[in-house]
């Protein structure tokens, strides 16, 4: 029998610097998408209570330590970094969802003028701040992407994790040919 081995998503494209930006692989362990069942309220008590987080609201998120959630849409959230308590499966349909994202932390001086050329909305810091996430296209892909610490974290399907990183290169070799 074969023994199957995981692989990054990224191969060998990343880590990537040019100019001031750099984009990360970043392995954020459990993915997992938490959708809501009718009772937000119950979702947010045990989210709460199992994981310390409370439940983001639409366009934000929250973390609590490494373990982070995530706003995914009207009914859907990404719980982020730790395997969900069973206590979820009582208020939420839970679903694993760890192989399906890739996902690359884009930082440094520049890094909003990147997303810029890539994504239909203003991710300036006057407007997107530190905990603000939303759901978008980058050129044809769907991206998720949150403005943390370090500038943003994008996740994407896996399937176009490479296709990202080529789109991201040259939006950052364009953006460090003008400085």
């Amino acid at each position: 029998m074969a023994e199957l081995k995981a692989q990054n998503p990224f191969a060998d494209l990343l880590p990537l610097k040019i100019g001031g930006v750099s984009v990360d692989a970043r392995d954020l362990g459990h993915l997992t998408v938490l959708g809501d069942l009718g009772n937000r309220a119950a979702l947010a008590e045990a989210l709460e209570q199992a994981h310390g987080l409370a439940l983001p609201e639409p366009l934000r998120s929250t973390e609590n330590g490494a373990t982070r959630c995530i706003w995914l849409g009207s009914s859907e959230v990404l719980l982020i970094g730790t395997p969900p308590d069973a206590a979820l499966t009582k208020v939420a349909a839970v679903v694993d969802v760890s192989d399906g994202w890739a996902a690359v932390q884009l930082s440094g001086v520049g890094a909003e003028d990147v997303l810029a050329r890539l994504v239909p909305v203003d991710v300036r810091t006057s407007v997107f701040e530190r905990g603000h996430t939303l759901r978008s296209q980058l050129r044809e892909m769907p991206v998720s992407i949150t403005r943390n610490e370090g500038g943003f974290l994008l996740l994407v399907p896996r399937s176009v994790a490479a296709t990202m990183v080529q789109e991201l290169r040259r939006a950052m070799e364009a953006v460090a040919s003008r400085r």
